[in-house]
């Protein structure tokens, strides 16, 4: 049923005729939070603390920040990060920008929350390769830890559930919206340059973007081999496979959201491309491994200038700055 909904859905995008006035616009909604992690800025303020924090690391060297660093675009600016030991890992840090929004997490969807993504590279040997016990217990060494978990969750609260709950509360809070393409859309159509709208009108036609990167965060949150060329550690790597095991899901990774894209390079689940003009280039070569590659990626014969014109639609993506000051930690 969903390759039929996204068939039909190609055929509709793929006409060349459809003009600015049919874009169906989509504002950035409110942010939702799960029935048993309710907001408060307390919770969010301990989970900052807690983001920013190299103690949750085995070596104490590494934090959630180390490879998802505000400055970098809350990535960390590598094709692929580096781990526990300095060691090169297989893929690129994914951002957090609008985390928060996605239906599935990390690039194979292996995570199905923010919270249950949080704990995953804590306890990952080659990641921050912390035990959770030793964990709890360094945490609970610290006085003004155990006064913020009571003060957030109850008494006795210092649980890894608990770290996680406050952490994914902190990353619901790194949105990216009010950018130019939301205030040409409210209006002001000077927001936008002609090449940024030239290049909306491919995104949403020619270009084929929108089959998959589609909705308010620019994201179906689905999985689809693109023929992105081995890279890194992995010589294979079968992406979505390794949790579907359906033959279709082999080389398959989780399509990206694209607000604030341009501040996250490199690009693709290994890094293999460094900028957004080569990310064009890319599709519009129709990707570079054909080995089980997905039926909507072919070659999209697009002008230098086209080419150009995508690349300001996605910078006019970027949101308003991202504030964030580092915590005093306890």
């Amino acid at each position: 049923m969903r390759q039929l909904i996204i068939a039909v859905l190609a055929s509709f995008l793929l006409s060349p005729t459809v003009s600015a006035d049919e874009f169906v616009y989509e504002p950035v909604p409110e942010m939702k939070y799960p029935a048993d992690n309710k907001w408060s800025k307390e919770k969010e303020e301990l989970g900052k603390m807690l983001y920013f924090d190299p103690r949750l690391s085995g070596s104490n060297w590494i934090s959630c920040a180390t490879c998802h660093n505000p400055g970098l675009g809350w990535g960390d600016g590598l094709p692929r990060t580096i781990g526990d030991g300095q060691k090169e890992l297989g893929r690129h840090a994914p951002t957090v920008i609008n985390s928060g929004y996605f239906k599935i997490q990390m690039w194979d969807g292996r995570k199905k929350s923010l919270e249950d993504q949080a704990k995953g590279p804590i306890e990952a040997a080659g990641e921050m390769n912390q035990n959770f016990d030793e964990l709890i217990g360094e945490l609970k060494a610290i006085p003004g830890y155990v006064k913020r978990f009571a003060s957030v969750f109850g008494v006795n609260s210092l649980t890894i559930d608990n770290i996680a709950k406050a952490i994914a509360t902190f990353e619901r809070s790194v949105v990216s919206k009010n950018a130019p393409y939301d205030k040409y859309w409210a209006g002001d159509k000077s927001a936008m340059s002609v090449s940024a709208v030239n290049g909306m009108k491919l995104f949403f036609g020619k270009a084929k973007c929108t089959i998959c990167h589609n909705g308010p965060v620019f994201t179906d949150s689905g999985f689809y081999n693109i023929g992105v060329k081995a890279a890194g550690p992995l010589k294979v790597d079968l992406g979505r496979y390794n949790q579907s095991k359906a033959d279709f899901d082999k080389g398959a990774f989780k399509t990206p959201g694209l607000r604030s894209i341009s501040q996250s390079a490199p690009y693709m689940h290994n890094g293999t491309e460094a900028t957004l003009e080569d990310v064009i280039e890319f599709y519009d070569r129709g990707g570079d491994v054909k080995e089980n590659l997905s039926p909507f990626i072919t070659p999209l014969e697009l002008t230098v200038q086209e080419k150009k014109d995508l690349v300001e639609f996605l910078v006019a993506l970027d949101g308003e700055p991202i504030k964030v000051t580092f915590p005093n930690l306890p």
